[in-house]
């Protein structure tokens, strides 16, 4: 599969975002996952997938590459 044209000659900076909104997006989907975890109806059928620790280390990944890609575009 051939790289999208618009990627071929992106930035660092523009990739960085590009690659923490993804991680955003998968912090999104594992708090959602966990919600429904705390609120399902049968009390013992529990998960054993650990949405939060996923949640976190997806959330400060994403918000660490945002805002170094928003830095690396400022500075030009």
């Amino acid at each position: 599969m051939p790289e999208p044209r618009f990627l071929l000659f992106a930035s660092d900076a523009t990739l960085a975002v590009l690659a923490g909104a993804g991680l955003l997006v998968i912090a999104l989907w594992a708090a959602l996952a966990e919600r429904r975890r705390v609120r399902r109806a049968r009390i013992d059928a529990v998960g054993w997938m650990p949405w939060n620790a996923l949640f976190l280390t997806a959330l400060f990944g994403g918000v660490s590459l945002v805002s170094l890609g928003v830095r690396g575009w400022l500075a030009g």
